[in-house]
């Protein structure tokens, strides 16, 4: 019997290294499906993108068994069109859109919970102010973007009438495909359809400590499988680094769980993953849902590995293909991982950098860590073509895995003495 071939829409060398460690990964063949350059940067023109990997799936000369990805939008949304087209196993188009369209997706929370903060839709237009019966501080963010990019915090009506104006201006890059994708849906709820993929959503500001939690949906039958802790840089919104296993308390990792599987299903996501962001107040047990991704978070890959055997890239391959996609428990050779974003609050440019070969030497040096630079020498940070929060830039990307939080801890700040970041302002 022939291996599986599995596609891979944005394949690049450090997911293809974990999915490789999966299990029964050696029983399969991994082609990557397009660039992950061409997918992740710039102008996303998502008909051409579609066009062009339906071509390169109908040159395949052998069977296809399973088209999955990893990424945001577009890959996200490209997914279920493809395994549609195709006839493969994944989720409805309905499905992710519900989840991936803001505004939509609390219409669906609020049906079944009121885990959720006060929300509005805005008018990009005409809006000056607050709208009515909420409060500040509050986000405003476009109903689909990645990464954070043009949301802002506002804490009265001067900002929020110039995040407004940002906002209008930048919201076409990411708002325009999604409505495209938005309007090739038949039964679209009027609603919806107003709005569009280029509207902006207002929502009253959460606080407390942040929590994600990750799962899946085969056949209907909803697992979750982690819940890890969101720690933030002190005093601020962008995320300092993932920890798993989650340290709350038993009653709120309950209520996160109890949440995210009323949702799933009142959204109807099946045969796919799913990663969901929280607020808690571990002191009460009550949660806030910040939003919800219709699929696995790769950035937690590492961390699953390190704690219990296997990477959560399992679950997405297993689904695909029609397998068991159980993870393992608590097998892996550490106790505790996190992966750590190093970041610049302020602009300038990359003077000084270890070189490749020096990273190389790190990490045979600290056991359980994985380091990946995310800009070179010469780069000006603010002109990165990553898609970034507007508060911060991102530097580098640092999984660790320790026996103990202290270990954690002295572990990263080896590996950040060791990327010997210098910069000028």
């Amino acid at each position: 019997m022939e291996p599986p071939n599995v596609f891979v829409l944005g394949l690049e060398e450090e997911n293809l290294d974990v999915l490789l460690d999966v299990p029964y990964a050696a029983e399969c063949r991994f082609h990557p499906l397009l660039g992950h350059k061409e997918l992740l940067y710039g102008e996303i023109d998502l008909a051409a993108l579609l066009d062009k990997a339906q071509r390169q799936l109908e040159d395949f000369d052998g069977s296809i068994d399973a088209v999955v990805g990893y990424w945001d939008f577009p890959v996200s949304t490209m997914v279920p069109i493809l395994v549609r087209r195709f006839g493969l196993r994944g989720p409805s188009l309905e499905a992710v859109l519900k989840c991936e369209h803001k505004y939509w997706s609390r219409l669906e929370q609020q049906k079944v919970t009121d885990a959720h903060p006060r929300f509005a839709l805005l008018d990009l237009d005409g809006a000056e102010r607050r709208p009515e019966g909420m409060r500040y501080p509050m986000w405003l963010k476009p109903v689909k973007s990645v990464d954070s990019e043009l949301a802002f915090h506002v804490k009265d009506d001067e900002e929020f009438r110039d995040a407004v104006a940002q906002i209008r201006e930048g919201v076409g890059r990411m708002g325009e495909p999604f409505d495209h994708v938005l309007r090739s849906l038949d039964d679209l709820p009027p609603e919806i359809a107003a709005a569009g993929g280029a509207a902006c959503l207002a929502e009253e500001a959460m606080s407390g400590p942040r929590a994600a939690v990750e799962g899946y949906v085969r056949d209907g039958e909803i697992t979750v499988y982690g819940i890890l802790d969101s720690l933030t840089y002190p005093g601020r919104s962008n995320f300092l680094r993932h920890q798993y296993p989650s340290q709350l308390p038993p009653g709120t990792r309950h209520r996160l769980e109890d949440v995210s599987k009323r949702v799933i299903a009142q959204i109807g996501l099946n045969d796919a993953t799913f990663s969901i962001e929280y607020f808690c107040d571990p002191e009460t047990d009550d949660v806030c849902l910040l939003e919800i991704n219709p699929r696995h978070s790769q950035a937690h890959a590492r961390l699953f590995e390190q704690v219990d055997g296997a990477a959560n890239h399992h679950c997405m391959l297993s689904l695909a293909l029609g397998r068991d996609p159980s993870l393992p428990y608590r097998q892996g050779p550490y106790a505790l991982a996190a992966k750590w974003y190093l970041r610049r609050f302020d602009d300038g440019v990359v003077r000084g950098r270890a070189t490749e070969e020096e990273i190389t030497r790190a990490e045979s040096e600290i056991p359980g860590v994985s380091i990946n630079p995310l800009v070179e020498v010469g780069q000006r940070l603010s002109e990165s073509p990553r898609a970034e929060d507007p508060y911060s830039h991102e530097l580098a990307h640092i999984s660790v895995a320790a026996d103990d939080e202290a270990e954690l801890c002295e572990k990263y700040e080896r590996c950040v003495e060791a990327l010997a970041f210098t910069f000028d302002d």
